[in-house]
Order: structure tokens, then sequence, then C-alpha cells
């Protein structure tokens, strides 16, 4: 180990039984695939070179790695788990003298603390193989570790004898070998068996026949080895997730009142003291400040907000940003490119989009403010609409410092209000109004006199 150890990853399968277009890797678990999942776990033990074995959909697996973080190895049928490893030959075999860690690629919880003492063990001992055993109480559905003679071997659940299934420890997918032991095994595996196909697990019996040093390391972190095969195995592993990432904020110092209803995908960033009500959802790679206040069925995704921000309940944040000592909502919306500035308010059933909201200015009710520029200290009564889209395409409005926009309004863009100008309630608004003035555009009321009573006799 000294000279360092490289990981392969296996995820060329469909993963069929999740009944799904999508292969299983990339369905995502609070923001991050699986299969991403998997590998931010690897890179936290820095081995010298990552692989991962793709077949099913690969351009979209590996569209998902941009980076050189890791490596692509082509699995061009998927024969079984052996024969995904010796698609891997070629790279395989520049490093004959190093250790390789091989890991499904559905074991999303598995943490790098976890796999350790395996290298460590792996590298106490000096085995051809070390693979992680663990004890379930529910062992269906993993290969079984099967103990004969002083000697140890894996047998696959389908081909197991009934005897054998009642066995609890349980092979969990995660192997460490010598290089060149495991290259010389792995043309002697067969595919006599049920399935037909070529398994990892069969090297374990053949290097014990060759008497080759083979070790295991029993873990106590048994929750995390849940393997994903359906959508309800998936939703029981995000549960996992979302209780890991709710221990970790709160240990910053984040309240969160419920943590059964609250779901905080793994890359958000929150502050201390900041306090979340029920049923708050917050995606993607969103950023929450210091002493914020969440109260219940926001909904936050890819957005950042500043310190002492508060959010009403109900309201819906997009790729927005809100500024310190602003407050939104309720029910309200902030589509993709908001701004709303700081000790701005924009209140219940106000939308944005596109907008920039100024400091300290005012949207408190009913509202549509799309590709808006509004400086500070403005007022917007409620019931304004901007009128953005001509139908073709999205026109701008500039509402300068101090404007007063009376309830009612329609600003027809592209539109100007100066600095300080008034907009009567009511009006229709279709062009700029001077700074300092006041822009009324209403038709005269008209009154006909006892109109109901000759309505009635009609």
């Amino acid at each position: 180990m000294s000279q360092g150890f490289l990981a392969l990853i296996l995820a060329a399968g469909k993963g069929t039984r999740f009944k799904s277009d999508k292969i299983k890797v990339l369905h995502p678990l609070l923001g991050k695939s699986m299969l991403r999942l998997m590998v931010d776990s690897i890179l936290g033990l820095k081995p010298q070179n990552v692989y991962v074995v793709v077949g099913y959909q690969q351009d979209d697996v590996m569209e998902e790695f941009k980076s050189d973080e890791v490596s692509f190895v082509v699995q061009k049928e998927q024969l079984g788990t052996a024969h995904a490893v010796l698609a891997a030959k070629s790279v395989l075999k520049k490093d004959m003298n190093k250790d390789i860690l091989i890991i499904n690629g559905d074991l999303p919880l598995v943490r790098p603390e976890t796999l350790k003492p395996l290298l460590a063990l792996h590298r106490k001992e000096r085995n051809s193989l070390t693979f992680l055993s663990a004890e379930l109480e529910n062992p269906k559905g993993f290969g079984r570790v099967i103990r004969s003679e002083g000697k140890i071997r894996v047998i696959e659940e389908k081909d197991a004898l009934p005897s054998e299934r009642k066995i609890k420890e349980v092979n969990t997918g995660v192997y460490l070998f010598k290089i060149k032991d495991l290259l010389s095994a792995l043309p002697k595996v067969s595919n006599q068996n049920k399935k037909g196909e070529f398994y990892l697990t069969d090297v374990t019996g053949i290097m014990a026949r060759e008497g080759k040093k083979i070790g295991f390391h029993k873990t106590m972190h048994t929750g995390e080895f849940v393997g994903v095969n359906s959508r309800l195995e998936l939703a029981k592993a995000m549960d996992v997730l979302r209780e890991r990432k709710i221990k970790n904020v709160t240990e910053k110092g984040v309240t969160v009142l419920d943590p059964r209803t609250t779901w905080i995908d793994l890359d958000v960033k929150i502050g201390a003291d900041t306090v979340i009500y029920p049923s708050v959802i917050i995606e993607g790679h969103s950023v929450i400040g210091r002493g914020c206040w969440l109260y219940p069925f926001t909904h936050i995704r890819d957005s950042r907000l500043g310190n002492s921000v508060e959010i009403l309940g109900s309201t819906l944040i997009v790729e927005s940003l809100i500024e310190d000592e602003a407050r939104v909502g309720p029910f309200s919306r902030l589509r993709p490119d908001s701004i709303v500035r700081k000790k701005a308010k924009v209140g219940n059933f106000v939308e944005m989009k596109s907008t920039e909201f100024g400091r300290q200015s005012k949207a408190m009710h009913l509202s549509y403010l799309g590709d808006t520029e509004i400086k500070e200290n403005v007022n917007i009564g409620a019931g304004t609409i901007v009128c953005n889209y001509d139908g073709k395409k999205k026109h701008k409005t500039v509402i300068e410092e101090g404007a007063f926009v009376g309830s009612g309004t329609e600003l027809i863009a592209p539109v100007k209000i100066g600095k300080k100008a008034y907009v009567g309630a009511g009006s229709t608004i279709t062009k700029d109004v001077s700074p300092g003035a006041l822009a009324v555009s209403r038709s005269k009321q008209v009154e006909k006199k006892n109109w109901s009573q000759r309505k009635r006799k009609k």
C-alpha cells in the first residue's frame, strides 16, 4: 500500500428493478447522483487513480464527470461483475504491483471512514484479497460468506443452498486485491451458475484453493450497506442521508425544529443561528446565511440568502439572491435571476422573474415583476403588473429611486419611471414618466342614473 492504490467502481448495469429509462447509478439522492456519492466517498480515501466501469448509457454516465477526477473503462456487454473487472484489464496491467479497491456503484451510503479499516488490515496482513463483510439481520439480496475447513469463500444468494441462505454474514461488494493475483484468478472464473454470469465473488474461492492469503474486515456500520436496487430502497437510502445532513447542520449551530419533515440537500450550506421550521426544502447548491428564519413550506433551490433574512411560509425561491435583512413571503415566488436587495420586503402573492428589487423597496401584495430593475426605496402598490412580454420577446422596465407606483397599475414595457415619480392607482403606463412627475392614465368615470332598475324591468 505504500505505493498507493487504485479504485474501480462497477457502474455498467442498467438496474432493471428500478423500472426506469435512466440508468440506476444516475438517480439522485439529496442533489447528488448515486455514482457521484460513490466517487466522492472513494476520493476521500485519496487513491492514486479512480476508474469507473461503464456500459449501459455510458455517454450519460461520462457526462456526469467532466473533470480529470475519474477515468472510464467500457464494458461492452454486461456479463457479470468479474467480466466488468476484466474490462479494466489493460489499465490494471500497468500497475501490477499495486492494490485495487473494487466496489459496486450502488452503495451510496458508504463513507470513507468505514473503508479505512479495510485498507489498514489489507496492508498489515499483506493479503492477496481482503473483503468487507457485515452481519445483517436481513441478508436478503447479498452474497453469503461461507467458512469451511479454515477457508473463506463467497456464494451468490441465487446459487446458495437453503442452509447457506440462513447465514447472516454477507459480502458487501467491497474488495481490496493485489492486482497481480486478481488478474491471475479472473480468467478462471466460470459462468456456470443460475444467471449465467461471471461473478467476482467466485474469485474468493479460486484464491482460497490456490492458497492465496485471504482476509476480511467485518464492519459494524451495517446501515451503510443497503444495496439500492429499487425505488423503495432509494427512498430509504435518501432518508439516511437526510438524517446525516440534518445532524451535520445542527452541529454547526442551525436549529431544525422538525427533522422528520425537513429536506436539506448535501451541498447546501447554512450559517449558525438560522432557524428552520417544519416542512422546509432546501435544494441544490443553496447557501443560507446566519440568523435567518425559514418558515413552514418554504422551498429554496440553488439560491443564496444573506444574513438575518426572513422567508415567510409557502414561498418558492429558485436561482435567486436575497441580501441581508430582507423579507420575502408568504406565498411569494422568486423565479431565476431575481435579486432582492438589503432590507427590501416582498410580500404575499408577489412573483418576480429576472428582477433586481432595490434596497428598502417594498412590494407587499399581489404583484408580478418581470425583467424589471427597481432602485432603492420604491413602493410597488398592490396588484401592480409589469407587462414585459409582447408575444415575441421580453422588454425591460426601470423604476428609479424613491418612485411610488399606485395599486392596480399596469406598466407596459419597455418603460421607465423616473426618480421620485408617482403613478396613480389604476393607471396603464405606456410611456416614460419624468422624475418627480405624477402620471395618471384612467378613462373618464361615467355614471348612469337608475340603470339597475331599468335592467331588472327588462
